[in-house]
């Protein structure tokens, strides 16, 4: 059996020395360039990790300039089988609050300007009926349970370019196409792990309503950033308890 490695994107705080052990840094080189950040690697519950901060440590990344596959690549590189990614979403659904998690099962792409494939020189057509893991997602779901968190069983994320946020318009459109919630990180990081056989699984954290809610305050990034703040704790309770569950059991996603 391979040994477990867990890739956690975009975990701010869960480089704690309180939550992790035999923490180091770590530089990766890959073929697409410089990841955003170097690794920070160590242990939770016995559990090898590795972070990286998808927008950088001092969140100097702006969405569409995030390199998605110097990231992936560098998980890959690293040894990792699984990865958790954390990411702020906009609800488009009276029933997912701010400050619920939304653990997605499906996405729709409407990025327009990111590479979206390891496979540029042979082409190589990669299923994406299901792009994110069963396995982690009823994980995720049960010690959500567990901690008494609000929480989303499923979900579909709809991932647009940014910065800017959506317009009324588009945010009305986007309900009508099906997404729950939107962001501007899940693709192509979603593709990129499946391509690289890696079961990934967006712990997604709803900030606000974007702006189709009326009585609602359009969504800023103040809103976001409060909500994220607000809810961390959250997140690192969630991961701290699910990450020790990750068993190397064969998954529907890849054979791992």
């Amino acid at each position: 059996m391979n040994s477990i490695k867990v890739g956690i994107i975009g975990g701010s705080g869960m480089d704690d020395p309180r939550l992790m052990k035999d923490i180091k840094e770590k530089k990766v080189k890959t073929p697409y360039g410089t990841p955003s950040s170097p690794l920070t690697v160590g242990k939770i519950g016995g559990v090898e990790v590795a972070i990286l901060a998808r927008h950088g440590k001092d969140h100097s990344i702006y969405p569409t300039g995030v390199n998605f596959r110097a990231n992936i690549y560098a998980l890959k590189k690293e040894g990792c089988t699984h990865i958790l990614a954390t990411t702020a979403v906009g609800s488009l659904r009276e029933n997912i609050r701010p400050g619920d998690l939304v653990f997605t099962d499906q996405f729709i792409d409407h990025t327009k300007h990111r590479p979206l494939t390891f496979h540029d020189e042979k082409v190589i057509h990669t299923p994406m009926s299901e792009p994110f893991c069963k396995d982690l997602r009823s994980l995720l779901s049960s010690s959500a349970k567990e901690l008494r968190l609000r929480r989303h069983k499923k979900g579909t994320v709809i991932t647009i370019e940014g910065p800017r946020f959506s317009t009324k318009a588009e945010s009305h459109m986007f309900r009508k196409w099906g997404a729950d919630v939107i962001n501007m990180s899940t693709v192509p990081e979603v593709i990129l792990a499946r391509e690289a056989g890696i079961c990934y699984q967006s712990i997604a954290m709803s900030t606000d309503y974007d702006c189709w809610k009326e009585g609602e305050e359009p969504v800023t990034w103040e809103m976001v950033l409060a909500t994220m703040t607000k809810n961390a704790d959250n997140v690192k309770k969630l991961l701290t308890r699910t990450i020790p569950k990750i068993k190397n059991s064969k998954c529907a996603c890849n054979g791992h």
